[in-house]
């Protein structure tokens, strides 16, 4: 049997549940997931390989009009996702009448590759709305296949993979068969540290943070990491930590016991909070934080 590979692209306004999807398609934990809208802000591919074939799924951050510099950065991830697809995955979920950004659409219905719009969430309805949405989204895409899926329950989600696999080109890998990301090390640790922030802090705070891994040094028996957390203004450098130290070190925690799981060894973790102002806007420092070239 010819090998087959190919990219399949994954897009959608935020929070309709792109990153469960594709973490559910790899099989392992690539994307972070959140209820907060805005959790993915890179491109992130997770890689799911078989005997005669590989699937090179990519997790973009949820299609928005940019209010600042950081999602404009953000965008142009989605913009790329556009260019280079085999197969594109639509998301949308029950509750979703239309896209934040309608212009999706119409880019949607000119593609020349397959496009399969996934209606998402459909365990959150009953039969009558799951069909009414199916027939809503033939319309609107007409050169697009409809699914009802449930990402989280992963219901469909072995009928979307028959599907997709049919669509690929044949190709060789284009990543060893052990890989399931494209993301380092680094990377995935910088993430789960932003998860905890997303899950512990409130309002605006989550949004104003990015981290980055200043250390990363593997030994035989412990794994020593350093991050910083960067954030836009003096108060919030005040919150991340909390009173007398116990948010950071509750964050530190939760993050240091993920790490160890995905690493399966001991990890020793410090944070650091550092206030860079207005990073958000600044593109000297989004490019440091890889969201421009």
């Amino acid at each position: 049997m010819a090998h087959k590979a190919g990219f399949v692209n994954i897009i959608g306004s935020p929070n309709v549940g792109k990153s469960t999807l594709m973490n559910a398609l790899v099989g392992e934990k690539v994307s972070i997931i959140n209820a907060k809208a805005q959790t993915t802000r890179h491109r992130i591919m997770g890689i799911a390989s078989g005997e005669d074939f590989q699937i090179v799924y990519s997790d973009t951050p949820g299609v928005l009009k940019p209010a600042y510099k950081l999602q404009e950065g953000m965008m142009s991830f989605v913009n790329q996702a556009f260019q280079d697809a085999d197969v594109f995955l639509f998301v949308t979920d029950i509750h979703e009448d239309k896209p934040q950004v309608p212009e999706v659409l119409e880019r949607l219905k000119k593609q020349s590759v397959p496009v399969f719009v996934l209606v998402n969430k459909i365990d959150l309805s009953d039969q009558e709305k799951v069909g009414a949405r199916l027939d809503y989204w033939k319309e609107q895409i007409p050169n697009a296949m409809v699914f009802g899926v449930s990402a989280l329950h992963k219901y469909n989600l072995d009928v979307l993979f028959d599907k997709i696999l049919e669509k690929l080109p044949e190709s060789p890998a284009f990543f060893d068969k052990e890989e399931y990301t494209d993301k380092s090390l680094r990377f995935l640790v910088s993430e789960i540290i932003r998860e905890k922030i997303l899950r512990l802090y409130d309002k605006e705070i989550p949004y104003s943070c990015e981290v980055i891994v200043d250390s990363f040094k593997e030994e035989p028996e412990i794994t020593r990491i350093s991050a910083v957390i960067y954030v836009s203004r003096d108060s919030q450098k005040g919150i991340i930590i909390g009173h007398q130290g116990k948010m950071i070190k509750k964050l530190g925690t939760l993050a240091r016991k993920e790490m160890e799981e995905m690493l399966n060894k001991k990890v020793f973790l410090e944070l650091f909070v550092k206030v860079m102002k207005n990073w958000r806007d600044d593109e000297r420092h989004l490019k440091n934080f890889g969201y421009t070239n």
